[in-house]
């Protein structure tokens, strides 16, 4: 089977979560992706937790399918060998601190004299210029710089993502850029430097929330798990005590959810609801009369219901429930991977492509491809015993 990156090569200084989780994407379609760590501890994600039998759930979530090489940069030995790897790489990728890599020789401008066809992806937390480059930069913090608690959550209390949102959109953005260079590079025969920041990727994802306070005017307010704008859109309780997601859209569905789910027709002209923007007014009002009706209800009635108009609905799931989540089952999405403590079930990643199946192949120990990568790069047994004396690897 052929992947659309079998043939390339990343090199990458990461840690945490958005550089892995760009480099992870690359190494689903095929890309050998060497992940440098530190000496005995390796990539601080590591230990964020044990959940997932005893391995990090950050970890295993975004480094299936690499190579961990243990090398301590700052040993000369160990700079050198990294640079070997560099000077055949196809794409580098570091989220250090901003302005360490070249404090190290590793930036652009002075790796694309040793290797010009390579791809150099810079991830931060605020880009690599501007006031803010040097502030430290975690998820939390951006999701609030880039004004997304001030949208999120309740209208007494801000609330985070319940995931790194912050770093996913830095590693999707990543990701995307990568592979745009790439293909620029089949042009071009040259690579090129991509410098990725959170607080952008964020802010871009903001979306309506940003253009709908357009100059100066007021934003979005805090709805919880509703929609700030739309109504009814967003979690009702039903009698069984399960809670259901409800979306409506549009004034036909505003029509059917009167008719086949309240079984109240005339509410649909009642003054008060016959526009979103009265709904939205009222929707105290209406919260009433839907929470009324569902009480009567279990969540398979109202879901009868809904399907019979036509409206959009969802259980309000655990984590639990998503692991047996009847659609992904039905799609055969789960895969177990190898890891250092066994298999460990893994979903594949979103999409299916005619032409490939997604690389699924292990989750490393550290330092597990170290002295087959150090042979690679023509260090001989000796010199791996001297730089393993050393702490250099």
């Amino acid at each position: 089977m052929t992947r659309p990156l079998d043939h390339i090569t990343v090199v990458s200084l990461e840690h945490a979560i958005a550089a892995p989780f760009c480099t992870r994407q690359l190494a689903d379609l095929g890309a050998r992706v060497i992940k440098i760590e530190r000496p005995d501890v390796g990539d601080f994600a590591r230990s964020y937790d044990q959940r997932a039998d005893g391995l990090s759930s950050h970890f295993v979530w975004t480094n299936r399918s690499k190579e961990s090489l243990t090398l301590d940069i700052k040993h000369e030995k160990s700079m050198q060998v990294l640079l070997t790897l560099l000077k055949t790489a196809d794409v580098f990728v570091q989220n250090l601190a901003p302005g360490a890599a070249a404090r190290l020789g590793l930036s652009f401008e002075q790796l694309k004299t040793l290797n010009p066809k390579l791809v150099v992806c810079d991830i931060s937390g605020y880009g690599n210029d501007g006031p803010y480059r040097d502030k430290k930069a975690y998820d939390l913090l951006i999701q609030s710089e880039a004004g997304f608690l001030s949208v999120t959550g309740t209208p007494e209390t801000p609330s985070k993502a319940g995931c790194s949102i912050a770093d996913i959109a830095a590693g999707m953005y990543a990701y995307t850029h990568i592979l745009s260079a790439l293909l620029l590079r089949e042009k071009t025969g040259e690579g090129s430097h991509i410098d990725v920041s959170m607080l952008e990727s964020l802010s871009e994802w903001m979306s309506f929330p940003l253009y709908y306070a357009y100059k100066d005017a007021e934003p979005p307010a805090r709805s919880g798990a509703s929609h700030a704008t739309i109504y009814p859109y967003g979690p009702f309780p039903v009698g069984d005590g399960n809670t259901l997601m409800l979306g409506l859209q549009n004034e036909r569905e505003w029509l059917m959810f009167c008719d086949k789910v309240l079984l109240y027709a005339s509410l649909a002209v009642d003054e008060r609801f016959n526009t979103n923007s009265q709904r939205h007014v009222h929707r105290e009002a209406l919260k009433t009369l839907i929470d009324q009706c569902f009480a009567a209800l279990s969540i398979t009635a109202v879901e009868a219901r809904l399907d019979e108009a036509k409206i959009a609905h969802a259980r309000m799931n655990t984590m639990a429930q998503l692991w047996d989540h009847p659609q992904l089952s039905a799609r055969k999405r789960w895969q177990d991977v190898a890891s250092p403590v066994g298999p460990l079930s893994t979903l594949l990643p979103p999409g299916v492509n005619s032409a490939y199946s997604a690389r699924m192949d292990g989750i490393p120990a550290v330092g597990q491809h170290t002295l087959a990568i150090l042979q690679e790069c023509g260090i001989s047994p000796e010199d791996m015993a001297a730089m393993k004396a050393q702490g250099a690897i």
